[in-house]
This record gives C-alpha cells, sequence and structure tokens, in this order.
C-alpha cells in the first residue's frame, strides 16, 4: 500500500497533461486526493477515505453522489494507493458475460497472488439478479469493489451486497468549491475567464453543484473573444434542465422537502419545492394529489376546509390544464402552509388500526345489536339500548366497545384551530359519561 501523501512523479510525467484536444474536464482531473474539492469529509486530513488508506485495509466501497462530484475521480485515485490491478467497467454498457469475464481473469489473477479492484460506474443500473454475481466474489477476496451511484444506495442495491461494502456520500460542489475548479481552469488556459462578476456567479450556480459541468462551461466561454454578461452567458452554453428525474431519488428528496415546510407552516419554503418539482417536469396531478394528502394528513379537523380548497385547485387544474392550473395549486399549497396543524385524526386512525388487529373478532356489546328475531332478543341483543336522542343532553354515555375490551382513547385533538371546538364537545361528553356511569 503507498502512502496516501506520496507523488507518483513517474507516472506523472509520462502523461500528456498538455494534450489540449482532451476536454477541459478530463485534463484537469485530480490525479492525487489534495487535489480534490468539496469533499474535505471524505479527502482531508482526518476524512473517512484518508484514514481507510492510511490504514493499509482496502474494502469494498460505493461512493454515493451527485453528478460532477468526483465519484470516478476518486475511483482511479484509489487505484494509486494500493497493489491491486484496476479494472472499470460501466453498468450501463455491461452484461452478465461481461462481469464473468472480469471475474474470471480476476480469479486468474487471485490465483498468480495480485488481487482486483473493480471499479463500476452507475452499478445500480444492474438488476438485482447481476448484483447478486458480485456478491461470492467479494466474500471471498476475488475482487474489491468500488461502486459509484448517483441514486441512493439502500434502495438500488442488494441488501446482501450493501452489507459487503462501505458507503461514502460524496457532496454536491459547493460555490467555493467550484470556484477553485474555475482558477484551475484560468491556470491551465493561462487567462482569465472572459465573464463579468455577475456572469461567473451565474456560472456557478448553473453548474448546479456539478463541476465536470462547470469546466465544460467554462471551456465554451474562454473560447470567446470577447467578455460576457450573464445575458450573454445564457445564450451561449444554454440553462440546462435541472437536475431532477421523476423516477429517481431527487424526486422523493423534493416532494419530502415540500411536505415538511407545510408541516412546518413555512408557504414560502413550500412554493420554493412546489415550483422545483415543476421546472424538473413533474405532474402536477402528482403535486395535486400530494397536497391533498398533506391536507388530510397534517391538517386534518384543525381546518375541515383544506381538503376541500385542495380538492377544488385539483378540479381546477384538471378543468384550466397547464400552466393556469398550476396558479391554483399554488393557491392551495399556501392555504395548507398556513392552516392550523394537527395530525390527530391521522394518528387516531393508526391506533386505531393497530388496536382492530390486535383484537381480533371481539363482538361489538349486545345491546347495540339489532334485533330482529325473537332468537336474538331472547339472546340479550338490544337489551337496554338506549337511544341518544331521548335523552335530555342528546348523548346517552353507552359503552359501544366490546364488553372484552377497555375503552381506549384513539382521538387527542389539539386545542387548535376547529378541533379547540371538537375538544370542547368531548371534554362534555366524557363529564356526562362519568356521571352516568
Amino acid at each position: 500500500m503507498v502512502d496516501l501523501f506520496q507523488k507518483d512523479t513517474a507516472v506523472a510525467a509520462n502523461q500528456s497533461e498538455g494534450d489540449s484536444t482532451r476536454p477541459l474536464a478530463d485534463r484537469l482531473r485530480p490525479k492525487t486526493l489534495d487535489e480534490v474539492v468539496g469533499q474535505d469529509h471524505l479527502v482531508g486530513a482526518n476524512g473517512t477515505l484518508s484514514k481507510l488508506i492510511k490504514s493499509g485495509r482496502m474494502v469494498s466501497l460505493v461512493f454515493w453522489g451527485p453528478p460532477g462530484c468526483g465519484k470516478t475521480t476518486l475511483a482511479r485515485i484509489l487505484a494509486q494507493h494500493t497493489d491491486l490491478h484496476f479494472e472499470q467497467i460501466s453498468a450501463i454498457f455491461s452484461g452478465v458475460a461481461d462481469l464473468k469475464k472480469v471475474f474470471e481473469s480476476a480469479r486468474i489473477r487471485k490465483q498468480n497472488g495480485k488481487g482486483t479492484l473493480l471499479f463500476v460506474d452507475e452499478i445500480h443500473r444492474f438488476n438485482k439478479s447481476q448484483q447478486d454475481a458480485f456478491l461470492p466474489v467479494v466474500e471471498d477476496g476475488t475482487i474489491t469493489l468500488v461502486g459509484a451511484t448517483t441514486e441512493n444506495p439502500s434502495f438500488e442495491l442488494n441488501a446482501a451486497l450493501m452489507s459487503r461494502c462501505q458507503v461514502m456520500v460524496l457532496k454536491r460542489l459547493d460555490d467555493e468549491a467550484l470556484e477553485k475548479l474555475l482558477a484551475r481552469a484560468e491556470e491551465e488556459a493561462g487567462t482569465k475567464l472572459p465573464v463579468d462578476d455577475a456572469a461567473r456567479e451565474a456560472l456557478k450556480a448553473m453548474a448546479d453543484g456539478d463541476g465536470r459541468y462547470a469546466l465544460t462551461m467554462a471551456e465554451q466561454v474562454f473560447a470567446q473573444n470577447e467578455e460576457l454578461d450573464v445575458e450573454g452567458l445564457t445564450a451561449l452554453v444554454n440553462k440546462r434542465a435541472p437536475l431532477y428525474d421523476k423516477s429517481d431519488d431527487g424526486h422523493y428528496n423534493l416532494i419530502s422537502a415540500l411536505h415538511k415546510s407545510v408541516r412546518g407552516s413555512d408557504p414560502d419554503a413550500a412554493l420554493y419545492w412546489f415550483a422545483r418539482m415543476l421546472a424538473g417536469g413533474e405532474d402536477p396531478r402528482f403535486l395535486a394529489r400530494r397536497i391533498t394528502r398533506m391536507a388530510n394528513e397534517d391538517i386534518g379537523l384543525a381546518d375541515p376546509q383544506a381538503v376541500q380548497h385542495c380538492l377544488v385547485a385539483w378540479d381546477t387544474y384538471e378543468r384550466l390544464g397547464s400552466p393556469e392550473g398550476e396558479l391554483a395549486l399554488a393557491q392551495a399549497l399556501v392555504y395548507v402552509a398556513t392552516a392550523p396543524k394537527s395530525n390527530a385524526v391521522y394518528t387516531a386512525y393508526k391506533t386505531a388500526l393497530r388496536a382492530a388487529n390486535e383484537t381480533g373478532s371481539l363482538m361489538p356489546p349486545k345491546h347495540i345489536l339489532n334485533a330482529p328475531t325473537k332468537m336474538m332478543k331472547d339472546q340479550g341483543y338490544s337489551d337496554g339500548y338506549q337511544y341518544d336522542h331521548d335523552t335530555p343532553e342528546g348523548f346517552s354515555g353507552q359503552n359501544y366497545f366490546p364488553d372484552e375490551m377497555k375503552r381506549p382513547q384513539f382521538y387527542s385533538p389539539p386545542d387548535r384551530g376547529f378541533e379547540r371546538d371538537i375538544n370542547k364537545r368531548l371534554s362534555y361528553w366524557q363529564k356526562l359519561r362519568d356521571q352516568k356511569s
């Protein structure tokens, strides 16, 4: 195992770093850990990956992070700090036959005393059975696996494979990290990036945390003969669509952020995540459905009108379509975000479900059962039933739970919104129930 900070000058000397035919992002690809930006939690002096390399004990890894954050770069650098043979494949272009060839070569290599570090890019693209193929060769040490994925590995990778790998999470590059990349690009080009300050900030914003994309845009800008402002930059590089796929992890992250913003009564944050999802191409009907769910789950009877507002907004969208219909959904979203919050009914419902499963097939008390036949009357059906409307208070206080079951309380409304009035009624009825009992 080579020391972490040892420079392999012989390798560096043989690399054609000045090859101008290669893309700028490739020419500036870090070759040592200390050149990696934005991932100090992994490659800093006390970083997880740094400590692993210093320990001299290599384990199988999964690098999880957004595009352009350095997953492939770290895998290549990692190979330089081991005495393992390095193999790289992409799950997009590889199948079972390719895996068999790689594994067979690794077995022969192992017999000759040489291990194999296999880097699999986009490993989440392999299906579950293909992922299972890695288990025996990882288990017996034929290969040390390093996978890279933009998707949440806990969703996309087999539990058995996950248990054999250490997951290392890479962050999207912040403005400071992107600025370092631009500075390196300027050093490589021997000139300042021909943009004004506002355009420079806009370029970093357009990169959206993707270092590779930032350098690709910079390469286009360097080819210009004049300084660009924001408008000129936008016209040149064309702002790409947000990093959002309705089927991937980003979808669930954003809907979680939207839901929690509503629950936290923050209409501004809710509108922001709502707009982010629409900009990413989300189906407004999905958002209408989720906003309606929020009205039931997080507002409930604290404001009984919330559900109606959501249903009307949903119906308005169906009638108007896009883009006019989205305004109705935004209005419903602001309504639920600013409404009083209560999950009392939601909690009561879940508790009642658990109780129903636990108590099985207990019969209702006989006094609340109808007795349409003489035999049922003889068995005590409807005997002692009190018609609530015939009582002075309109409330009999009778027991409606099975006789074998102690009376529970599922619904405990908070003293907020409309439920404040419900609370008063429940307290009054409980007082009557205690008196009548």
